[in-house]
């Protein structure tokens, strides 16, 4: 059986994808040119903002989304496609543009952050795959992105990767970098991303050994003193004891992984002090997300390891993102259905900031090509992909990481906040009918919380 594996994202594709390709190529719609919006119709319960974040990997995936012939075989054998599609498949190469936020962007709801523009059947093939990516990325990095605000300054490490599956443990490490993570203990995305990497050992070094000052010697003589000694796999007062018997004051950090984190980070940092260890750092983890984070600001934690909530998206493990048809040959075309109802049109999206930077509205355009932006508005699509080929050189992991950091600058103090409220930005959808000389606006709020 062939086998092309993870970088092979072709059939990493709902069914009815192609069987709506099967349909259309015999109608002959398939070769209309249609356009397609990618956006969220709210925010996972208590958010106050999403974060943009996957459109790296989305586009790698893009450049290796075709099919291979033992692909196309067990299509056509298996009844999906019939045999003209088959034949289209086989030569698929995706043709058209895209135009999208920013990775480290922030959205909200409505926010049109990804719009692909090309045939229908070229563009209908790739909704599957772009959710997946950008459902899953952009969950982390907003969930990343609120224990980083939590924190504080304070660095973390990403250690989720025993939670997720394999793959999804490289992704939400590049996403939580993204959204200001230190480090991950992934080497993978570490060789992949040039993601710093960090860890040293686990309570089963310890457990290894005949006693802990046997396991911390070890550890010490084969990584020097510059290590972080794991203290509470028995009593951590004696583990700390242990520790700078063995290392001496030059010890990095310890690790506590378990317990009162508050306790007993504050009993560790007056035993460290009074060992004579006062630059010794304090390294916490256990089931850490925003919240536990945000409840150890006050007490003497130098650093954060998280990993479950990060990988999970601490709640909220989808972005909630949609693909939806906007306009077919020109012609704004929408949903109607009971609260899912869509806003037919391309969109074009401006963000619009006091004259002290601090932004006030998202101005989300439709059927506008003549807008004049105001001063202080900033336009948050730009191009992607142009004719199937890249449009220009895009920003690096590191650039999309500091984006990110002036982004959640400029909103609100409100919006930052871990409770519950209303979008930090809130989004105006206005759609512009022409008719000769005149133009006609209608207005929405994207605070909407239907489905």
């Amino acid at each position: 059986m062939h086998d092309r594996g993870a970088g092979a994202p072709a059939l990493l594709t709902d069914h009815y994808e192609l069987t709506m390709i099967s349909a259309a190529l015999r109608d002959g719609s398939a070769h209309r040119r249609s356009v397609f919006e990618v956006f969220a119709r709210r925010l996972p319960q208590g958010r106050r903002y999403g974060v943009v974040a996957g459109t790296g990997r989305l586009l790698e995936q893009l450049a290796a989304f075709t099919f291979h012939p033992d692909e196309v075989d067990f299509l056509r054998r298996t009844g999906v496609v019939d045999e003209p599609t088959a034949q289209w498949l086989a030569d698929y190469r995706f043709s058209g543009d895209l135009d999208g936020y920013a990775e480290g962007e922030l959205f909200f709801p409505n926010s049109p952050i990804l719009t692909v523009s090309g045939t229908f059947a070229e563009c209908v093939i790739l909704e599957t795959l772009i959710l997946s990516v950008l459902n899953h990325d952009c969950a982390i990095a907003a969930a990343a992105a609120r224990m980083v605000t939590a924190a504080r300054g304070r660095p973390l490490i990403e250690m989720g990767s025993r939670r997720a599956h394999e793959e999804a443990a490289v992704a939400s490490a590049r996403a939580a970098y993204l959204a200001g993570f230190a480090s991950t203990s992934n080497l993978a995305a570490g060789m992949r991303y040039g993601i710093p990497t960090a860890g040293t050992a686990a309570h089963a070094f310890t457990l290894l050994h005949d006693d802990e000052k046997a396991a911390f010697g070890s550890q010490v003589a084969a990584l020097g003193e510059q290590t972080t000694l794991l203290v509470d796999t028995y009593d951590i007062s004696q583990g700390i004891r242990n520790a700078i018997a063995v290392a001496g004051p030059g010890l990095r950090a310890v690790r506590i992984d378990s317990g009162d984190l508050s306790v007993l980070a504050a009993q560790s940092r007056a035993l460290l002090d009074e060992l004579g260890a006062p630059d010794v750092k304090i390294v916490v983890s256990g089931d850490l997300d925003e919240y536990a984070i945000a409840a150890l600001a006050a007490e003497p934690v130098d650093v954060y390891g998280a990993g479950t909530a990060v990988v999970t998206g601490s709640g909220a493990p989808t972005a909630g993102l949609v693909y939806k048809l906007v306009e077919v040959e020109g012609r704004p075309v929408v949903k109607r259905s009971e609260n899912k109802a869509t806003v037919g049109g391309r969109k074009t999206a401006y963000r619009r900031h006091k004259p002290t930077g601090t932004a006030v509205e998202e101005i989300v355009l439709t059927g506008a090509d003549g807008h004049e932006p105001q001063p202080g508005d900033r336009l948050l699509q730009r191009p992607l992909i142009r004719g199937g080929a890249p449009a220009a050189e895009l920003p690096d992991l590191e650039q999309s990481r500091l984006h990110l950091r002036d982004c959640l600058i400029t909103i609100p103090w409100e919006g930052l906040k871990l409770s519950a409220g209303d979008p930090a930005v809130p989004v105006t959808v206005t759609t512009v009918a022409r008719d000769s000389d005149r133009s006609v606006s209608s207005r929405s709020e994207a605070r909407d919380d239907t489905d």
